[in-house]
């Protein structure tokens, strides 16, 4: 297999198996050099174990790891000089936080003064500024993820592997760490590949995002990608909120593509360019919640749209959450503004005209 310029490292089909039970197949991935991937997906889907064989942690059943075109996967991972954040930092309490993050370089037998000017640097960089003699006893959940991270960096390696490495700070830490790593992949230019669950962690991080379920890899691409053009009903529902419509009849007309749902006639315009398997048996409209509007059902149009009965409303804040059930009990989720006409207006059990554009639904199809 040839590889492209722009592969930094290539996984190609790998597999995992532990006893008769299979972790990971066909799993083929080309991590480009300076982006952002983060591998999504829920508990078992394959995500850590495919970060682990990247690291050398774990042997793959099959397959093989690529890295500048140099076969790697059977390099012990202390000679693949990649820097890797643990969910739980794994950092030595004995340390203080200078030995903690010159530990690296000083088992790669630099010189201690050298290694003092890099470590000094790299506290000042990673926000650590005065901390350096303190014991890591002596630091909150924030201060030692990035004592980690500056031990991961410190040796300036090409690829930072990171297990879910924030998991464990609550929402607020959480949101602030999740733009201190932003900067530090902008400033720094190293590779990242990012493990989590975390639906919004990846969408606000990632330059590529990587969906994983049930040991494949079910989607690659954009934020936007992913979330707005859904490859399977597993990535919809998985990446954010969704309604999905059992729909029938597709056909082309006129640079859309139309579909039959309960007998009313719907289009779609995004992704319209893209081959689709019309004999497929099974398809689905997915349309997002926040693109779905809300008027009284006396003005039904002639676009895109379902009658639907109110039956919960949420206030969050921020936004509604309004859910409601068609008469043949499909659930619609909708997500309008809190300076929304109809809001204070809406009654459970009354219906309502529930829109959207064509550009705002994707179809899928069952594969």
């Amino acid at each position: 297999m040839s590889i492209s310029p722009e592969h930094f490292v290539d996984l190609q089909q790998l597999g995992k198996c532990y006893g008769a039970t299979r972790a990971l197949s066909d799993i083929t991935l080309h991590i480009k050099r300076g982006e952002f991937l983060t591998l999504l997906g829920p508990s078992g889907s394959g995500k850590s174990t495919t970060l682990m064989m990247l690291a050398g942690f774990e042997q793959p059943s099959e397959g093989r790891i690529l890295c500048n075109g140099r076969d790697i996967t059977g390099l012990p991972a202390d000679q693949r000089n990649f820097g890797v954040v643990f969910q739980g930092y794994a950092l030595f309490p004995h340390m203080t936080v200078e030995q903690n993050i010159g530990y690296p370089l000083k088992i790669r037998k630099m010189a201690p003064e050298q290694i003092k000017q890099r470590v000094g640097r790299m506290i000042e960089r990673v926000g650590l500024d005065g901390m350096g003699t303190r014991g890591i006893k002596q630091l909150s959940g924030g201060q030692q993820q990035r004592v980690a991270l500056a031990r991961a960096l410190v040796f300036e390696p090409p690829l930072l592997l990171l297990d879910e490495p924030l998991s464990a700070l609550d929402r607020r830490l959480r949101q602030e760490m999740q733009g201190e790593l932003a900067r530090m992949h902008k400033e720094f230019g190293t590779t990242f590949v990012f493990v989590t669950h975390d639906q919004e962690e990846a969408l606000a991080l990632s330059d590529r995002i990587a969906v994983f379920n049930r040991g494949r890899l079910e989607q690659l691409g954009t934020p936007q990608e992913v979330y707005e053009r859904p490859a399977s009903r597993f990535v919809a529902n998985f990446l954010g909120d969704t309604n999905l419509l059992g729909v029938n009849d597709i056909s082309r007309q006129d640079g859309a593509l139309v579909c039959n749902y309960q007998g009313r006639s719907l289009r779609i315009t995004q992704g319209v360019e893209r081959p689709l398997s019309f004999a497929s048996t099974e398809h689905w409209l997915a349309i997002r919640p926040e693109h779905l509007d809300l008027k009284p059902v006396d003005q039904t149009g002639n676009g895109n749209g379902v009658v639907a009965r109110m039956e919960a409303i949420t206030y969050l804040g921020t936004h509604v959450s309004v859910d409601l059930r068609t008469q043949d009990a499909q659930p619609i989720a909708l997500r309008i503004p809190v300076s929304h006409p109809l809001l204070n207006s809406l009654e459970r059990g009354q219906p309502y005209w529930c829109s959207w554009s064509q550009q705002h639904g994707h179809l899928i199809s069952n594969q």
